[in-house]
C-alpha cells in the first residue's frame, strides 16, 4: 500500500488532514506516532479550522522539516527546507489551483463555515467533501518527492 493510500485511510479513520499526511510518513520521523498526531492536530481544517493553508500542505511541511532539518536549523539548511516546501506546494497548487482550505472547499461547491466543531464523519461527508482526495494527493506528491530524492524506495 502506498503512503498516499495510507494517508487517505487515516483520514477516513477520523484523523485531521494534517495528521493523516504526517502519520503516513511517521516511520521516517524520530518522534512517537502519538506525539506526531498531537503536534499535527491543530493544523487541520486550514489551521484550527480557520480555513487558511490546507492542513494536508501543513502536514507535508512537518514531514519535510522532520526529515531535512535533522542536521540542524542553520541558515543553509533552513533555505533547503523552505525550497523543498515551496516546490511541493507548487506541485499541489498546479493540481488544485490553490493551497487555501476555504478555496478548496468552495471549488467543490461547499458552504464554508469557520467554527471549532468539525462536521460528523459519515457517508454523506465523504461523498461531498474533496478532503479525502486532497489528502491522498498531498501525500502522493510528498511520496513521489521522497522517491526522487532517494529518501524512500518506490
Amino acid at each position: 500500500m502506498s503512503r498516499a493510500e495510507v494517508a487517505k485511510d487515516l483520514f477516513k479513520e477520523g484523523y485531521a488532514c494534517s495528521q493523516a499526511v504526517v502519520l503516513a510518513f511517521s516511520d521516517l520521523i524520530n518522534i512517537d506516532k502519538e506525539e506526531l498526531a498531537k503536534i499535527s492536530l491543530p493544523l487541520g481544517g486550514g489551521l484550527g479550522r480557520l480555513r487558511l493553508t490546507c492542513g494536508a500542505i501543513s502536514g507535508m511541511a512537518i514531514v519535510i522539516g522532520a526529515i531535512f532539518a535533522e542536521n540542524g536549523v542553520d541558515a543553509d539548511n533552513k533555505i533547503k527546507v523552505y525550497e523543498i516546501v515551496q516546490e511541493l506546494t507548487k506541485r499541489f497548487e498546479e493540481k488544485y489551483q490553490t493551497i487555501i482550505c476555504k478555496q478548496l472547499l468552495e471549488n467543490a461547491s461547499l458552504k464554508v463555515e469557520i467554527k471549532g466543531v468539525p462536521e460528523q464523519r459519515n457517508d454523506a461527508y465523504y461523498q461531498t467533501r474533496p478532503c479525502e482526495s486532497i489528502v491522498y494527493h498531498a501525500a502522493l506528491i510528498l511520496e513521489q518527492y521522497l522517491i526522487e530524492e532517494n529518501i524512500i524506495n518506490n
